[in-house]
């Protein structure tokens, strides 16, 4: 049984102390791949780093909506130079976050339309981060491109109705350890999302699934998401994992 965390942050420095013992353990834990995620332009040189030291280790560059007021043009071009490394599998985390509003909105949507059009233009995928703005994020897909698109919303928080409008566009949907907590009510909307456009993700040091929550996340504790999404699913965890293995890798092209 293989899995694909498709959403870490193991560029951050909660990993400063022990990040190669952090990909072993994950190894040993049968996760075949880590997708690093930036969220700004340091984080994406980190992102780099780390796809260059560790074989399981792929990177997505880009820049977070909350950090669209703080970044320049030169950032944006740094972060197309970096999409020609053989090991960047994709361009993120981009969105928009109306929940913090830690920069303006019209500046988000600016932002997200500009990392949109250079994912297309590359043909990587667009690692999605959506918070409280669904429906401007889907009217800012629409005008930056026809679908399909290729990418993902992660940590999806949408409604039932939001899952047809992200799929119909050709996206994948993630969630991340959440799904394990006790007083987790939306099952609904995990079951509306049809097993071929579901990936697992820990969003690693965030979101630790239960037994563990409490403790840093990080890539080994991707198999209690999968078993509860499983369970969700009524499928045996070996099934769901080998379905949302493949849809990764080949989503992202790892290992290629």
């Amino acid at each position: 049984m293989q899995l694909v965390d498709t959403h870490a942050h193991i560029n951050m420095n909660q990993f400063d102390g022990d990040r190669s013992h952090v990909v072993q353990r994950a190894a040993e834990a049968n996760v075949q791949y880590i997708l690093d995620i930036g969220t700004d332009l340091e984080s994406s040189r980190r992102c780099l780093k780390n796809c260059e030291t560790f074989e399981s280790v792929y990177g997505v560059v880009g820049i977070h909506p909350h950090d669209a007021a703080k970044m320049d043009q030169g950032d944006l071009e740094e972060i197309e130079k970096m999409l020609s490394h053989p090991k960047v599998a994709g361009l993120g985390e981009m969105g928009l976050d109306y929940h913090y509003d830690f920069s303006p909105r019209d500046m988000q949507k600016d932002l997200f339309y500009r990392q949109l059009k250079t994912a297309r233009k590359y043909g990587l995928p667009a690692v999605i981060h959506v918070r409280e703005a669904m429906n401007d994020a889907i009217d800012v897909i629409d005008q930056a491109g026809d679908p399909p698109w290729s990418g993902v919303f992660h940590c999806f928080s949408g409604t039932e109705d939001d899952v047809k409008e992200v799929i119909d566009r050709g996206f994948f949907i993630s969630f991340t350890g959440i799904v394990t907590f006790k007083n987790y009510k939306q099952t609904g909307r995990v079951k509306a999302v049809p097993v071929r456009k579901l990936l697992l993700e820990t969003d690693s040091p965030y979101m630790t699934p239960e037994p563990n929550r409490g403790k840093r996340n990080e890539p080994v504790y991707l198999i209690e998401t999968a078993k509860k999404l499983a369970e969700l699913y009524q499928i045996s965890t070996e099934e769901l994992s080998s379905i949302t293995t493949k849809n990764a890798v080949q989503l992202f092209r790892l290992g290629c």
